[in-house]
């Protein structure tokens, strides 16, 4: 296999050619409608704090019901349960573009439906990213096919951003969010024409929550990852909340600014991706995960600091290359790890790990800027990121050999690819 068939080998698979295709359209739109309600919300508050509050409005839900979430995916058909997410989300983004468009819209309506965007995610994701080894009919292909993934989300904050920047300053947020409802016809679309196996019912017990959560706590290779992904996105992760102020603020300029902020972000994190999908089965990815980190926190620390724009933006692609790791390699090593009548419940943690740290950090970023300063607050936020990747430096750099060992293919039922 030539060097370029290995890179994109997942994509030998029609069902998952599909899904890629249709995913990336949609989470594009995704991007442009986060860009397009944050910048809204800042330009009718002005307040740092309010943009902390919309980003919990929208992640709070999903933390509340996700484990529910998760026991769903598990119990019930994942390719029914996405099916159903993604027109529900359509119309999430119809209703969102009906309000702006007509111009009767006040702060209250978009944090609703945001909330309701929030309890969607808390059923799609769990769904969602399992039913990728239910698309990947041979198993070697899997961690190519979730590198590819984590490409796609990070190509869509590359571009999502940039195009909503432009039609918010050319045609409004009510087009965005209406291209972002149109987005979704793709991801429907690509899911009808997939030809998947049957169906079959998985056994889940009563006590489906507990048993999931001693499960987490008693496989140190994913509870580790997990906290570390928590601590990140309670400390970290939410630097994007303040990139409104830098753009209004620090940079003098409008949303076109705001939406170049998020694009070379979204072009750092795209090239990670792409440096995790052409790594070697076998490769340390707790290792990356621990160097990557402080690569985030040197690139926050100095982004902080510049107010020329664009040096700025070298240290965003920096920023973005580092913020790749914390959930495109936890998801790979939660996925690779995890027992098949067990994956739905622990996604569901993971995504309780993201969905219910990051609104919190919102929160509480958006809490403290308006005390020290957006730029006293990223600074504090890159300084966190190095002090987590070195409090569990002990775990990550872990000698590689031993974690195989701990983890033997008989006690997961395959071999897998990462320490």
């Amino acid at each position: 296999m030539s060097k370029s068939q290995h890179t994109f080998r997942a994509f030998r698979s029609r069902n998952y050619r599909l899904y890629f295709y249709g995913q990336s359209v949609s989470q594009i739109g995704t991007w442009m409608q986060r860009t397009a309600v944050s910048w809204v919300v800042y330009t009718m508050t002005h307040s740092a704090f309010m943009l902390g509050v919309t980003t919990f409005a929208f992640g709070f839900p999903t933390f509340l019901l996700t484990l529910y979430g998760g026991i769903v995916a598990d119990r019930y058909n994942r390719f029914r349960i996405l099916l159903l997410t993604q027109a529900a989300s359509l119309v999430q983004a119809a209703l969102l573009a009906a309000l702006v468009l007509t111009g009767h819209y006040a702060v209250w309506e978009i944090l609703v439906l945001s909330v309701v965007l929030g309890v969607i995610n808390a059923f799609d994701v769990p769904a969602r990213q399992p039913l990728v080894h239910e698309i990947i009919r041979d198993k070697d292909d899997l961690p190519n096919a979730l590198a590819f993934n984590s490409s796609m989300n990070n190509m869509a904050r590359l571009v999502g951003p940039a195009l909503s920047g432009i039609v918010l300053q050319h045609f409004g947020a009510g087009v965005c969010f209406l291209l972002n409802a149109v987005s979704f016809v793709a991801v429907l679309a690509s899911l009808l024409l997939m030809k998947l196996p049957a169906h079959v019912p998985q056994p889940v017990p009563k006590k489906a929550l507990k048993e999931g959560f001693e499960y987490v706590m008693n496989t140190p290779a994913i509870g580790g990852v997990l906290l570390m992904l928590a601590l990140t996105c309670l400390f970290v992760l939410p630097y994007n909340t303040l990139f409104p102020v830098f753009a209004k603020v620090i940079y003098r300029g409008n949303a076109e600014t705001f939406g170049y902020i998020n694009s070379f972000v979204g072009l750092g994190a795209l090239a990670g991706a792409y440096f995790l999908a052409t790594l070697k089965t076998g490769a340390d990815f707790k290792k990356i995960l621990f160097i990557n980190t402080l690569i985030l926190g040197l690139g926050l620390i100095l982004f902080s600091q510049v107010t020329y724009f664009p040096l700025a933006m070298v240290f965003a692609v920096a920023c973005g290359f580092g913020t790749m790791s914390q959930t495109s390699i936890v998801t790979t090593i939660v996925q690779m790890e995890s027992d098949k009548n067990m994956r739905g419940r622990v996604v569901s943690f993971l995504a309780m790990a993201v969905f219910g740290m990051l609104p919190l950090g919102s929160l509480l970023i958006g809490f403290v800027s308006k005390h020290i300063g957006a730029q006293a607050s990223l600074f504090a936020q890159g300084c966190a990121a190095i002090l987590i990747a070195l409090l569990l430096s002990k775990f990550l750099l872990r000698h590689k050999k031993q974690n195989i060992h701990e983890n033997s293919p008989s006690r997961h039922g395959h071999a897998v690819g990462v320490s």
